[in-house]
Order: structure tokens, then sequence, then C-alpha cells
């Protein structure tokens, strides 16, 4: 890997983890640009990630993960960077892994970091376990990998997935990890995965919980199915 690379962080309020996370991207190496899509938070995100050194993308309200991606994709291609990689800005995803999992472009048009996969200690349990067991297996079967993660937002991408992603990323709920794959994959894309080892939020409380997890169930397969369903229609269009 000899070229820059672009660092898509999508950000809505995160002003207390984002500074963090744009510093450890930039240390981790010198061939990374880091752009921080600002999803219209009303906090100091923007300006918190411009002090850090990144290279801020202000969206005028929240759009979601898929729009903020979306126009991090469309950044890089008009900039023409070969690789991207999404790094969220909560902390989790550890910047020293970015390397591991752009490696994994030498053998697919996108590389998961994935969790479930023999490294670290992360576990989810119950509803929202059994709802990423199942995703994972169908979602596999369609891009023809063995995957573990497929909700996974830490991945990168090559010049081929970055133009898919622009002609289409969706903006639905689990669109921006179910749909895109599933998109990507009857485009012809290929699709592999790292093993990595998440960390911790930093700041901040992600959303848990029983019912939390029974809705993520519920919502996930719905998702699912309408990625196979909006697929199947293009291939017959």
């Amino acid at each position: 890997m000899t070229e820059r690379v672009l660092v898509i962080v999508p950000a809505w309020n995160e002003e207390q983890n984002v500074g963090n996370t744009v510093e450890e991207i930039l240390q981790a190496d010198d061939r990374y640009d880091v752009v921080v899509v600002d999803d219209g938070s009303t906090d100091a995100t923007a300006a918190v990630a411009r002090s850090a050194g990144a290279i801020v993308l202000p969206l005028p309200f929240n759009l979601g993960v898929g729009g903020a991606m979306k126009t991090g994709y469309t950044y890089a291609q008009r900039h023409g960077y070969a690789r991207a990689i999404q790094v969220d800005a909560d902390g989790q995803h550890n910047p020293a892994n970015i390397a591991e999992v752009l490696h994994g472009l030498d053998r697919a048009d996108i590389s998961i970091g994935a969790r479930f996969a023999d490294v670290g200690d992360y576990s989810v349990r119950g509803p929202r376990r059994w709802a990423m067991v199942f995703l994972a297996s169908v979602v596999s079967r369609v891009t023809g990998a063995k995957l573990t993660d497929v909700t996974s937002g830490f991945r990168a991408a090559n010049a081929r997935a970055i133009a898919q992603y622009v002609r289409y990323y969706p903006a639905e709920y689990l669109g921006d990890t179910i749909d895109s794959l599933v998109a990507g994959a009857h485009a012809g894309l290929t699709v592999t995965q790292v093993p990595v080892a998440m960390r911790p939020r930093v700041h901040g409380r992600p959303s848990q919980g029983a019912l939390g997890s029974t809705i993520y169930l519920f919502r996930s397969v719905f998702a699912l199915g309408l990625a196979l369903l909006r697929g199947r229609r293009k291939a017959s269009a």
C-alpha cells in the first residue's frame, strides 16, 4: 500500500470522542487522510474534528450513517482515492487495525473488520446475537464468502466498491451495512473479512437492553428481506 487512503468518519454529536479518534488515525500512518462527515450534529463535533486535523464535511441535518457514508465515498471518488475505509467516531474501531482491514482489499473489493472471528473478547447475547448469526448466514450465501459480522461498520472499499457506493448507498436502517453488502454482491463485488478486536465506547452509552435487542432482531430481519427483494428486482430489470 503506497497510495494515500481516505479514512471516512461519520459522526453525529460525538464531540467527546471524535477528536481522539482523528488523532489516533493520523498517528497510525502518515498516508491516511481523515474526512469527518458531520451528520447534522448540534454539538461541537465539527470544530473538535477540525482542530484534531480532519477535513470536515458538514451536513445541514442528520441523514444517518448511510447518507454520511455516501457523502464520504463521493468525496473519495472525486479526489481520486483508490481505497477508503470507514472508522466510527466513538473509538470502538482501533485505528491500529486499519492496515489489516485494508490488506483484505488485496483479495476482494470490500473488506470487513469483523468481530466474532476468534479475535478479541467482544460478545453479544440474546436476540441481538441471534439476529447477527442469522444475518451473517444469509449474507454469506449471497456474497459467496464466509462472514461472521455483516453489521460491522469497520470496512474498506477499493475503487470498484467506491464507485458502486457512489451509485447506490442505502440510507435506511441497517442499509449502510447489510443492504450495501447485498447490493455490492449483486453488482459483482467480492467480499472478505479480517478478524479484529473491538474496543469499548469511550464516552456515551450505546443503545442496549432487552427491549432494544428484540427490536433490533425484527428490524434487522426486515432490513435483510428488503435488501434481497431489491436485489432481485434489479437483477430482473
